[in-house]
């Protein structure tokens, strides 16, 4: 599914990867709405052993755009998830969305969750957060 207008939500978990992005409006006691934003087909890269380069693919900024359109109306954002998606998000947002960026209250390592323990995590970060920023 595709995300056609922001999140309402003004805490919102982003949990991303490579292939995906979830995005979680984080409530009192609940993570009571979800979307979904996925990027096109997913490229892999395969490294010869006479070039230059890692082999990575670069960051799929369309993909990453998108996330940032869904995340505008947020004031408080978590980025989760494995690898460096997150890292490329945060990146992403502070180069071309320097107000979002400044909206990033953390950047956490998580590896495959469900969607509840997404989401209650993301609720007792926030608990924390809320705290330290009032």
């Amino acid at each position: 599914m595709n995300v056609d207008h922001p999140m309402q939500h003004t805490h919102v978990c982003v949990w991303i990867d490579h292939r995906e992005a979830k995005l979680f409006g984080i409530g009192l006691e609940t993570a009571d709405e979800e979307r979904l934003v996925e990027p096109g087909p997913h490229h892999r890269i395969h490294r010869k052993a006479d070039q230059v380069g890692k082999g990575k693919a670069p960051p799929d900024t369309v993909f990453l755009e998108r996330v940032a359109e869904a995340l505008s109306a947020s004031t408080a954002i978590l980025i989760v998830g494995p690898g460096v998606a997150k890292a490329e998000l945060a990146a992403h947002l502070r180069l071309h969305h320097a107000v979002l960026a400044g909206r990033i209250w953390g950047i956490e390592p998580f590896d495959h969750p469900t969607d509840r323990e997404i989401g209650a995590a993301a609720r007792r970060f926030f608990r924390s957060a809320d705290r330290m920023h009032a």
